[in-house]
């Protein structure tokens, strides 16, 4: 389909296409920019490999000389044992250059892999977060690039050392015996033959509840460790412990369940692969060709020198494999967050004209085949507040999150004077709409700059006047260090100051539409007074959504909007909406007097949950 014809099926611009991601493009489509320093490592691995079997193969060609009848050539040992020499030396700086290089890939790899995730975690849509766990995410960001470390840094250049020293021994030991030769592989065969024991389905299912195991008790740590304040204080430090048992238990029994399956093939891999086992059989496999005298004596040095060798493919394609398998495993989570579509933006951006908000047969779900909104039809005009009200499930925040753009309506469209928000540039929409809800989350930062985190040149005065106009510079100046203290050290808040901490932020912004979820909930009732009278521009064109769950915001109101199954059953002024007697005036006096609130006779109103 063309950009036209997109276009010409909903009226309006199609998004530009989106660029595959690296993940998108697997881990070769992410190396490929670094496949020159990738190549420099391999084949330093290789020169380094080769050079280290100098020493060995000096030491058998002494070895041989010295028993070989007669006097030794005195000229040949030197040579060989300056080579040995030469061939160490040669290892040891490959080495150490192919790991260094290896290493800044590796770092470099990771950073662009983790801006690719901050790029795109950028331009998703917010309300997509709300459905994330904190600690998935932080596990793709951090464990998971991190475990892409072994797979890039070390696992190509050893699995080449690994496989370019045997074959080399291996052509060496065929032109001493061949017949010892294919005797010393026999361990190797027969390690070969039980790889395939540990890919099975039942392996794989085994690793995969490993892994989601781990990815819980993440998750249960994270959550418990940020919650903790709150089980405390309500009485739940119980429940939240056995929660985050429970994930552990539930690990254990899968790590149980995991090394039961896998530990029998890999103790018996190490034990055909372990030096003592291969001595073994090269000297019962010697000893029997000297005494026929098919060999002689000398020539099983070299077979007890380098046959050991033989197994390192093996062993290395062991812990190549479980890297892989790692990486792999690991990219998958990255891809899945790389894959989220993000916010499509219009290639050329439409310019609203004022800010008077319209919806026009809004609907919305966030899984098929289940629509929280059904049909919103909504204008705020400018200087206006409306108040949405309705029970817990009816899709008022739903409804609000789509003026900031959290979420894309599924069908119908959210106007900002008169310019689709899908058309809008996103700092178009964020220097009209600002917003406050109830999970405020602040920044690890200074009061001030989490005051001024969407006017960052802001002076200091202004930040200020915006704090007492929240109602939150009074709890500031008694911080230890004012506005210089910082969230999470020495400025420790309550959920009520945070929300007003986030106000003072909205306030500073000074935008011509705001959005409220009972950002004030929390707040004692002169404060939010003084927050009603600060909403109002001097101009008195700043156009106001918010939820209400206190008689005395409803009272302020211009509208009253009340939902109930995601459609508007009723709207109006507070005063004729009670008058009539109708759905809102029965929902509201059925409302108990501390979620209802009122001027004078029902204070201390806080706000009802509601997720969507």
């Amino acid at each position: 389909m063309t950009t036209t014809d997109q276009a010409g099926r909903d009226g309006r611009p199609a998004p530009p296409p989106v660029a595959a991601s690296p993940a998108r493009q697997g881990l070769g489509g992410l190396l490929r920019p670094y496949v020159p320093a990738f190549t420099a490592v391999v084949s330093l691995q290789v020169i380094g490999a080769l050079a280290g079997l100098a020493p060995l193969l000096a030491v058998v060609e002494s070895g041989r000389a010295l028993l070989e009848p007669g006097p030794a050539d005195r000229d040949h040992l030197r040579a060989v044992l300056i080579a040995g020499a030469l061939g160490l030396l040669v290892r040891l700086v490959c080495s150490a250059a192919s790991s260094g290089i290896g290493h800044l890939l590796d770092g470099t790899v990771q950073l662009s892999l983790r801006r690719h995730l901050a790029g795109r975690l950028g331009r998703v849509p917010i309300g997509w977060f709300s459905r994330r766990r904190t600690g998935e995410l932080a596990k793709v960001v951090g464990e998971d690039v991190s475990a892409l470390h072994p797979f890039i840094a070390h696992t190509p250049g050893e699995l080449v050392s690994a496989f370019v020293v045997p074959l080399v021994s291996l052509v060496y030991l065929f032109t001493v015996d061949w017949r010892l030769t294919l005797i010393t592989l026999a361990p190797v065969v027969l390690a070969v033959a039980l790889v395939p024991l540990m890919t099975t389905p039942a392996r794989q299912r085994e690793q995969e509840e490993f892994d989601g195991a781990m990815g819980r008790i993440s998750n249960a740590a994270v959550e418990f460790v940020q919650g903790i304040a709150v089980v405390k204080a309500f009485g739940g430090a119980g429940r939240a412990h056995r929660a985050f048992r429970t994930a552990a238990d539930d690990f254990v029994a899968a790590f149980g369940r995991w090394v039961r399956g896998i530990s029998r093939i890999a103790a018996a891999m190490q034990l055909v692969l372990s030096p003592p086992f291969v001595l073994l059989v090269v000297l019962t496999a010697g000893t029997v060709l000297i005494t026929r005298g098919a060999m002689a004596p000398a020539d099983l040095l070299p077979f007890l020198l380098l046959g050991l060798g033989l197994t390192a493919p093996v062993a290395a394609l062991g812990h190549g494999f479980d890297e892989a398998q790692a990486a792999r495993r690991a990219l998958a989570r990255i891809r899945e967050v790389l894959e989220v579509a993000p916010l499509p933006e219009p290639a050329h951006p439409a310019a609203p004209r004022g800010h008077r908000v319209e919806l026009r047969g809004v609907r919305f779900g966030y899984d098929a085949g289940r629509e929280v909104l059904r049909g919103i039809d909504l204008v705020l005009e400018p200087g206006t507040v409306t108040a949405l009200v309705g029970p817990s499930g009816s899709g008022k925040s739903t409804l609000v999150r789509l003026l900031p753009r959290f979420f894309d309506p599924t069908g119908g469209s959210v106007l900002l004077g008169g310019a689709d928000l899908r058309e809008l540039a996103v700092e178009e929409l964020y220097r009209t709409v600002s917003f406050v809800f109830q999970d405020v989350r602040l920044l690890r930062a200074p009061v001030a700059d989490n005051i001024a985190l969407a006017v960052p040149h802001a002076d200091h005065d202004d930040v200020v006047r915006a704090a007492r106009l929240a109602g939150i510079h009074d709890r500031i100046a008694e911080l230890p260090r004012g506005y210089a203290s910082v969230i999470g050290e020495d400025a420790l808040l309550s959920g009520g100051e945070a929300q007003r901490i986030a106000l003072a932020r909205a306030l500073l912004a000074d935008t011509p539409v705001l959005v409220l979820d009972e950002a004030t909930a929390f707040a004692d009732p002169r404060t939010e007074q003084a927050v009603r009278r600060a909403l109002a521009t001097p101009g008195g064109d700043r156009t106001v959504l918010v939820i209400a769950h206190r008689l005395e915001t409803i009272a302020d109101a211009d509208t009253v909007v009340m939902l109930e199954d995601g459609v508007i059953v009723e709207r109006g002024s507070p005063a004729d909406l009670l008058a009539s007697g109708g759905r809102f005036a029965a929902f509201w006096h059925q409302r108990p007097p501390a979620a209802a609130g009122g001027a004078g006779t029902r204070e201390g109103a806080r706000p009802g949950g509601e997720s969507r």
